[in-house]
C-alpha cells in the first residue's frame, strides 16, 4: 500500500514524522513475525515541488515526490501545523480533493483536519482536530461534526486525529486495521510507545 504524506512549510515536525514512523517500523516488522511477507506499506513524502520544505522551527525535511510526478496513493495523509497558508493555495486544496477521490483511505492529523474540511471531505462527517483549534473548525465548517476530547474518530475512508502523539495512535489504529492487531502492538513495542488504542481514551490535555 502506497502511503503519502503530504508535506508543506510550516508541517508540525511529529504529524509528519509520527505517521512516516509508524507505517515506516510496521514494514520493518512484518517479515519478522511473519517471515516470508512483504513489507505492507511504501510510505514517501510528497509537497508542491521537490524543492526542500521547511517544518515548524526550521526543521528541513526534502519530499520525494511533487504533486506531478508522485506514484498513486492508497492511503493519503495529510499532518497539520500552520495551514494558513495551505488553506489559500487553490492547488493545493485541489490536489487534496483530485488524490482523495482516487486513495483508499484518507487520515488527518491535527491541523490536517482543517485542509480536508476545506476540500469538503468532512462534510457531514464527525471529525476531530488539536484540543486548541476546536472553536475554530467549529467556525469555519459548520458542516463537519467536530468532536472534542478524542484521540481519533474513524469514519470508514477517511480518519481524523486530535495533534502530535494522536495522529501516532490513529496511524497504528490503520495498521491494526489494515493489517493485524498483532502487527499494530508489535510496531508500538519497536517505538516503545504506549498505544492508546480506543480512539475515546483520555487525552492528556483537556481544554
Amino acid at each position: 500500500m502506497n502511503v503519502g504524506i503530504f508535506t508543506f512549510d510550516d508541517i508540525e515536525v511529529l504529524d509528519l514524522g509520527g505517521p512516516f514512523e509508524v507505517f515506516s517500523v510496521a514494514s520493518r516488522v512484518k517479515p519478522r513475525l511473519e517471515p516470508g511477507s512483504s513489507p505492507p506499506f511504501n510510505v514517501f513524502m510528497v509537497s508542491e515541488t521537490t524543492a526542500p520544505v521547511r517544518a515548524r522551527n526550521n526543521f528541513i525535511v526534502t519530499p520525494a515526490f511533487s504533486f506531478a510526478d508522485h506514484p498513486a496513493i492508497d492511503l493519503l495523509v495529510i499532518p497539520g501545523g500552520i495551514v494558513t497558508a495551505e488553506l489559500k493555495k487553490e492547488t493545493v486544496i485541489q490536489w487534496i480533493t483530485s488524490t482523495a477521490a482516487k486513495a483508499q483511505l484518507i487520515a488527518g492529523v491535527c491541523t490536517g483536519s482543517f485542509l480536508l474540511a476545506k476540500a469538503g471531505l468532512l462534510d457531514g462527517k464527525h471529525a476531530t482536530t488539536h484540543w486548541s483549534d476546536i472553536a475554530a473548525m467549529k467556525s469555519m465548517f459548520p458542516n463537519v461534526t467536530v468532536e472534542e476530547n478524542v484521540r481519533w474518530i474513524d469514519q470508514g475512508s477517511i480518519i481524523t486525529s486530535a495533534g502530535i502523539s494522536a495522529g501516532i495512535d490513529m496511524s497504528l489504529h490503520l495498521v491494526s486495521r489494515l493489517q493485524s492487531e498483532s502487527l499494530a502492538l508489535a510496531t508500538a513495542r519497536q517505538m516503545d510507545y504506549r498505544w492508546l488504542r480506543d480512539g475515546h481514551d483520555t487525552p492528556p490535555h483537556t481544554p
